[in-house]
């Protein structure tokens, strides 16, 4: 390998790669990558996303079988220590999805995910073997690091590895494997229930997460790194391999390595972003959004339908079982939505799509928040039953809401903020908004019992709707649009629009 395929040194006007050096990398001769089609990357490494949704998913059916006494095979679970081993994953998230995106910066996207495979599988292993509390809740806490790092490195990826007439969709699958893993785990979970109702049944409920974790890590190991991070880095020869790896034939690769390089040469002082970059006005502006796209997406509330169905749905005088098993309809109805997700993110511009995604979440929550208030409420004040058909009046609205969420806004957060941060910034932006993300995650998750219980499901659900009107009008204000341009082109436009 000759010098100039580690780095390419600036020629010509500032941030410009001269053609010499261009040509230079293409007249090598090098050993060629084995092809790997998009569609093999995706399966493999959005199994990072299916972890997230089945390890955030599946302690809803392990809850009550750890509540049962150490005598009866639980761990005598108080209200106080059943929220801490809830939380204590989400907040764990946050310092994984904070960490992980610096690391992946420094070491490379492939290997911050070889990494977190195998972390996912000690934490599977650690809850399902935790012989008491303690060490339940600090084995979920190191779950809760690989869910948030993967959380903030998979989408990375996909976008970066991506051409970019494939990178919306391709990131999208990750959201569809994170609500197909949430799927997953109520589905086994109610299996489960049913077929073995024993002292060890949470324990195979959590210990299955580690089949998974063991084939990410094998088959991370024959992906490859991707081209931007090589090029960030000034390994301009490898970046060229993995594009010829991952392109088809006909694929404008020299272009393509061109605006890397560009990219490369204007971050050259700085490869590595951190938090003094946020001096740069135009710098602060994106991670600004960004920031703000990943909050609005937990401000919709939606990880309260998800852990509490069972508990909203009981709430409106549903029966236990009927109320578990509306809790599969909402995961069937979350991977349906996400897969037409994956179509919607493809054909429509990304900020119309989000605006539509929450306005039709405002209109589903102040319709849960009506229907409490005029057929549940009054019912239950008086000391008696809600009609069932209020139940299922609440139900629908959350399942409309799923789709709206699922849908629209949660593709689009994704999407978004794997690519709207610079390349020298796009770990430690996309760690940064994530952790803020797991933390909102975090305190609404905590909160919403109370809430509940203080204002019932009326007010909940009204102070939600409202509460998204504010998100509507900042994405209505400040969230751009990012469909149509390379992460090249992105960078560029918001480097001298707003500099």
């Amino acid at each position: 390998m000759t010098a100039i395929s580690n780095h390419v040194g600036a020629a010509g006007l500032p941030g410009t790669a001269s053609q010499l050096e261009i040509d230079s990398l293409f007249e090598e001769e090098r050993t060629p990558n084995k092809k790997r089609s998009m569609k093999a990357i995706a399966m493999v490494a959005t199994l990072g996303g299916l972890l997230f949704g089945y390890d955030t998913g599946v302690i809803a059916g392990a809850l009550p079988f750890m509540t049962d006494t150490v005598a009866k095979g639980g761990l005598g679970l108080t209200p106080v220590t059943e929220g801490l081993v809830t939380s204590s994953l989400l907040f764990g998230a946050a310092f994984g999805a904070l960490y992980g995106g610096r690391l992946s910066d420094r070491f490379g996207r492939r290997h911050n995910i070889l990494m977190l495979a195998g972390i996912f599988f000690l934490g599977a292993v650690g809850t399902a073997l935790a012989p008491n509390v303690g060490v339940m809740i600090l084995a979920r806490i190191v779950l809760g690091i690989a869910v948030g790092a993967a959380s903030a490195t998979v989408p990375v990826y996909l976008a970066e590895i991506a051409p970019r007439e494939l990178r919306g969709r391709l990131v999208a699958v990750d959201q569809l494997m994170i609500v197909t893993g949430q799927l997953l785990a109520y589905s086994t979970n109610a299996v489960l229930a049913n077929l073995w109702d024993g002292h060890s049944t949470w324990r195979i409920m959590l210990f299955i997460a580690s089949v998974p974790a063991i084939a990410l890590w094998i088959g991370m190991h024959f992906m490859p790194e991707t081209a931007r991070w090589f090029a960030c880095k000034g390994r301009f020869g490898e970046a060229l391999d993995v594009l010829r790896a991952t392109r088809r034939k006909e694929y404008d690769i020299k272009g393509e390595l061109s605006e890397m390089l560009t990219v490369a040469h204007d971050s050259a002082a700085a490869r590595e972003g951190g938090w003094s970059d946020l001096k740069t006005p135009w710098i602060k502006r994106l991670v600004f959004i960004g920031v703000g796209i990943a909050i609005l997406q937990q401000l919709t509330g939606v990880n309260t339908l998800m852990y509490y169905a069972p508990t909203i749905l009981t709430k409106t005088g549903l029966g236990t079982n009927a109320a578990l098993t509306a809790t599969i309809a909402n995961g069937v109805v979350s991977v349906v939505a996400s897969a037409a997700g994956l179509w919607l993110v493809g054909r429509f511009k990304r900020r119309q799509l989000l605006m539509v995604g929450q306005a039709g979440v405002i209109v589903s929550l102040a319709a849960i928040g009506v229907t409490f208030g005029l057929l549940i409420s009054p019912s239950l004040d008086a000391g008696v039953a809600p009609a069932t058909s209020s139940s299922y009046i609440v139900l629908g609205c959350m399942l409309s809401f799923l789709i709206f969420q699922q849908g629209a806004i949660s593709p689009v957060t994704w999407v978004m903020l794997s690519e709207i941060f610079p390349m020298k910034m796009r770990g430690f932006g996309m760690g940064l908004s994530v952790f803020l993300l797991w933390i909102v995650n975090a305190i609404i998750s905590f909160s919403f019992p109370v809430l509940i219980s203080s204002f019932g499901g009326a007010g909940t659900f009204l102070v939600f709707a409202a509460i998204n009107v504010g998100t509507l009008i900042f994405s209505w204000k400040m969230v751009p649009e990012t469909s149509h341009l390379t992460l090249e082109e992105l960078e560029e436009e918001f480097r001298f629009t707003h500099a």
